[in-house]
């Protein structure tokens, strides 16, 4: 899970750095191991990279050496390679005819064999970055395809038209093609989300998320749909459905990871969590009706769940309060890289007020349970603030597979909820009553917002991947 932006603005004698570095900054929430910016002027590329936070790398004014009317950047979370400033992106290849910068959000899921392929042609991958695969086979592609003479914008339309047939797995993509302009491709299922924005006559914006384009000024477009390309030149834009286009979005970006103000393919992420929020008061109301009585406030795991949560207590008619402190300087835990790191971070980042739990029955309710560890340590405050009952509720469904299509979830050995009953996780968690919304009511709560799409990916609650 990562956060792209590409800017293109017609003026060359305007910079885009400071468009890029508010959209990655506005994303920040999709990945906090590295940060990159990549701008063109002419024919000359300017470029910087840091580990850690966009303000930990961009904490002076870079806007005199990041020049150019267009770029790229990218802030990430790291699901495949290692935490480098090698493997951070934008990442850059020279190929013979052009030079090319790439940022992606997603994961490959056929990456030996796109290795293979590179390896035939004599083509040695240096990382373990599956965006470093996808840079190379994008250039191998549209070196071929300009060998034989072919028009420049044909040819990326040609080269993005074999990717669709040949990658495997999610990716959302921009490419900086040095002194021509950006390419913008969405895989055949649009598991990733990826819109574009626009500006006066010919300044465009394409981002992860629509927040993203309203924050730098654009006024948003569309969505990119599935299997399209999107080509930004000066004086044009140019889009063609390059592939099959089923769309698939990934559920757990309306369930955790987009900010709730996007929208995405047409959900307001907002509006889905309110609903969610709804599935599981009527699921308290219908299943677990001995516990109304009990419950005597109602409080979120900030910041995801707290939308849910002020539904929740609407409905079930319960007070409604703010127990648990969040440091605004502590990053989102989930997506720190080990499992040390994520349990001593949660020490620092939540602090109970002890006022609002104490000798009391609380129903905490949190957008989801993954590994368990961060669940055990909220719980644990809790108890120590002087909660006399803790009834723990998701909004999500139990997460019980690997996801591999950019959620670093790689095996279900490390999921709570794997192979036990709803008994066991409650008592490893340590939670009085553990409550989760079904699959089903998630997958609802979207498509009440936007009932035109047929499927959900759903990999990490059932295991069905995409063939």
């Amino acid at each position: 899970m990562c956060g792209v932006v590409g800017v293109f603005l017609f003026d060359e004698n305007l910079n885009a750095y400071q468009y890029i570095l508010n959209g990655i900054t506005v994303l920040q929430h999709r990945g906090q191991d590295s940060a990159g910016i990549f701008t063109c002027k002419s024919n000359e590329i300017y470029k910087h990279k840091n580990i850690g936070k966009v303000n930990a790398g961009f904490n002076e004014d870079y806007s005199k050496f990041l020049i150019g009317n267009y770029g790229i950047g990218h802030i990430r979370y790291a699901t495949t390679g290692s935490l480098s400033i090698k493997q951070s992106q934008p990442l850059y290849l020279n190929g013979k005819k052009q030079s090319v910068s790439m940022v992606h959000n997603g994961n490959l899921t056929n990456t030996d064999n796109l290795t293979d392929i590179l390896k035939e042609n004599n083509i040695t991958i240096k990382t373990t970055s599956d965006t470093e695969i996808l840079l190379h086979y994008f250039v191998h592609l549209l070196d071929k395809k300009l060998d034989n003479k072919i028009e420049l914008k044909e040819a990326i339309f040609n080269v993005i038209e074999n990717i669709m047939a040949s990658c495997k797995g999610s990716y959302s993509v921009i490419v900086m093609i040095t002194g021509y302009g950006l390419v913008a491709f969405r895989d055949p299922y649009g598991i990733r989300p990826l819109c574009f924005g626009k500006q006066n006559r010919f300044d465009y914006a394409i981002m992860s998320e629509s927040i993203g384009i309203k924050s730098i000024g654009f006024n948003l477009v569309s969505d990119v749909k599935p299997g399209e390309c999107i080509l930004v030149t000066k004086n044009e834009i140019h889009i063609k459905i390059c592939g099959p286009n089923y769309l698939k979005p990934c559920l757990f970006e309306f369930v955790y990871f987009a900010r709730p103000e996007s929208v995405i393919d047409n959900i307001l992420v907002y509006k889905a969590r309110q609903n969610m929020g709804e599935a599981l008061a009527k699921n308290i109301q219908t299943n677990y009706a001995h516990l109304l009585s009990q419950i005597d406030v109602v409080m979120p795991v900030p910041d995801s769940a707290r939308i849910s949560a002020l539904k929740v207590a609407h409905i079930l008619k319960k007070p409604y309060c703010e127990g648990l402190i969040k440091n605004a300087y502590i990053g989102r835990t989930f997506i720190m890289p080990n499992q040390e790191e994520r349990t001593s971070k949660l020490r620092l980042k939540l602090n109970a007020i002890d006022y609002e739990f104490r000798n009391k029955s609380v129903l905490l309710i949190d957008d989801s349970i993954v590994r368990g560890n961060t669940s055990i340590q909220i719980i644990k405050l809790a108890r120590a603030a002087g909660a006399t009952q803790i009834i723990f509720a998701s909004i999500a469904a139990p997460i019980i597979y690997p996801n591999f299509y950019g959620i670093s979830i790689p095996t279900s050995n490390e999921l709570v909820a794997y192979n036990k009953t709803n008994d066991e996780i409650q008592t490893i968690i340590g939670a009085d009553c553990l409550i989760y919304n079904s699959l089903n009511d998630v997958i609802e709560s979207c498509r009440k917002v936007n009932n035109k799409i047929g499927e959900f990916e759903t990999s990490c609650f059932d295991g069905k991947y995409i063939k």
